[in-house]
């Protein structure tokens, strides 16, 4: 009995699992007339062993087999990888087909089953799974289209500053990082990512007079400045995506403060969504180590000591206890993308007093 796989990545590979020889035998006959690649394991501890090795299109397995069954294994593929599952069995009384589809099979089989039964079988599932292939990939293309455009409103809104470009893609990393460090589900964290950048599209709506002015703002200037939260809530309200709401969210709550003297809505603590007081610390880590028309790049460890003077009055205590205690992974990435102005942040080590503070 042949047993292998293919090394042409076009090939259809498929596993076949079944503890009776006959039934390999003829599966073996059958299937090898569809031109696929097909291997063989006799229960579904070693079929286990070959899916964990080598990539398989299809797994087509009995259900009852010494050890693991078939319904165990099918369970096992559907979480952890992604071949669709044929089942097979011969006790069609003991299962019923809605119940075998729900626990992760694409197709079930009667035994005995006739040799063109089971390629017709294959053949469906696997134009479903090229269906479902070619669905995700112009999903993929549709949202890296869709991220590109977004990125694109959010660097006219800003076009005045040069370093827009570089502030936008560390926003999303600074709060991506944090994220994690926050053992937040994967879904947040990608939301977060994409939608953080977006924080001040509201300054589209600001006059370059205010946003470029070298001197210090009057009273009048400031107010005008702190509706870019109001501007960009606008702006982003009303989306189905849940990037763009998310990114509402943001725009609106990124400077409240955790003391509720922070604008618009004077939000206090936690009823500050954890995204606004995420961004609310990203936002000003960068512009603190960054050069601005009214201001020079403050070196690290003075950047350090601002923030931590902040806990629990611009920042929530416990999200900047861990930033502060990231600290050098933030440090890096702002040094990664785009010049981090100032010799001192090459020279910039945390010391142990610096890190037994936070």
């Amino acid at each position: 009995m042949n047993d292998f796989i293919s090394a042409d990545p076009q090939t259809i590979h498929i596993l076949v699992v079944d503890d009776e020889p006959m039934i390999r035998d003829l599966l073996e006959q059958t299937l090898q007339k569809t031109g696929h690649a097909c291997s063989f394991a006799d229960n579904g501890e070693t079929a286990l062993e070959k899916i964990k090795t080598a990539p398989y299109d299809v797994v087509v397995t009995d259900i009852d087999m010494p050890g693991m069954d078939g319904i165990e294994l099918a369970k096992i593929i559907k979480s952890d990888f992604s071949a669709d599952v044929i089942v097979m069995t011969g006790q069609i009384r003991s299962y019923q087909y809605d119940e075998i589809i729900s626990l992760g099979a694409s197709d079930f089989v009667e035994k005995p089953f006739s040799p063109r039964e089971m390629i017709l079988r294959v053949d469906r599932v696997l134009r479903e799974r090229r269906l479902r292939q070619i669905a995700e990939k112009a999903h993929e293309d549709l949202k890296e289209s869709y991220v590109d455009s977004i990125h694109r409103l959010v660097m006219a809104a800003e076009y005045k500053d040069e370093d827009t470009g570089d502030h936008i893609i560390r926003i999303g990393r600074y709060c991506a990082l944090m994220a994690e460090k926050l053992n937040l589900s994967q879904e947040f964290i990608d939301t977060l990512f994409y939608a953080s950048p977006m924080h001040d599209i509201g300054k589209i709506g600001i006059p370059d007079s205010i946003l470029l002015k070298p001197g210090k703002l009057t009273h009048t200037e400031f107010e005008t400045i702190r509706t870019h939260t109001l501007i960009g809530a606008r702006l982003l309200s009303r989306s189905k995506s849940k990037i763009l709401q998310a990114a509402h969210e943001i725009a609106l709550t990124h400077h409240e403060k955790f003391n509720g003297n922070g604008y618009p809505n004077q939000l206090k603590g936690t009823d500050i969504p954890l995204s606004g007081r995420i961004v609310a610390i990203a936002d000003t880590f960068d512009a603190l180590t960054s050069k601005r028309p009214y201001k020079e790049a403050y070196p690290p460890g003075l950047v350090f000591d601002m923030l931590q003077k902040e806990s629990g009055e611009h920042f929530d205590p416990e999200l900047l206890d861990i930033f502060l205690h990231n600290f050098d992974e933030f440090l890096e990435i702002r040094g990664k993308i785009g010049i981090f102005e100032g010799d001192a942040f090459q020279d910039f080590i945390l010391s142990e007093r610096d890190r037994t503070r936070i």
